[in-house]
């Protein structure tokens, strides 16, 4: 089954829950906009932030379940056709389809899980 899908959106704003595997958190977001801007929008800071327009591969995700529709060109620097076929995406160039479960697979990805470890135990 194929993850991300490059088809048009539904003219919906239907809200998606997005789990961040790593931390467990949870958040909201529309169909209409991106992972990273739904994120961003309720102040939340699951998945590294950088350039937001798909440059830096900051915001690198694996979908573990649940299908994204992409919004933007996805950088091949960052992301091969081989790891899109996988469901790795930039949260920055898709929106949610449906309910999904992430991982951030990014440059961040080690800063990330310290934070959350350093974070736990205080």
């Amino acid at each position: 089954m194929q993850k991300i899908v490059t088809g048009p959106r539904d003219a919906s704003p239907c809200l998606r829950s997005i789990q961040i595997e790593q931390s467990g958190e949870a958040y909201l977001c529309r169909e209409t906009e991106t992972l990273l801007e739904g994120m961003t929008r309720l102040g939340r800071r699951g998945i590294p932030v950088g350039c937001v327009n798909g440059g830096c591969g900051v915001c690198k995700i694996s979908v573990l379940s649940g299908r994204v529709r992409q919004v933007g060109a996805m950088s091949r620097a960052h992301v091969s056709i081989e790891e899109e076929a996988r469901g790795v995406c930039l949260a920055c160039r898709v929106a949610p389809l449906e309910d999904l479960t992430v991982e951030v697979v990014g440059k961040m990805t080690k800063a990330f899980t310290l934070a959350n470890v350093v974070g736990a135990s205080s």
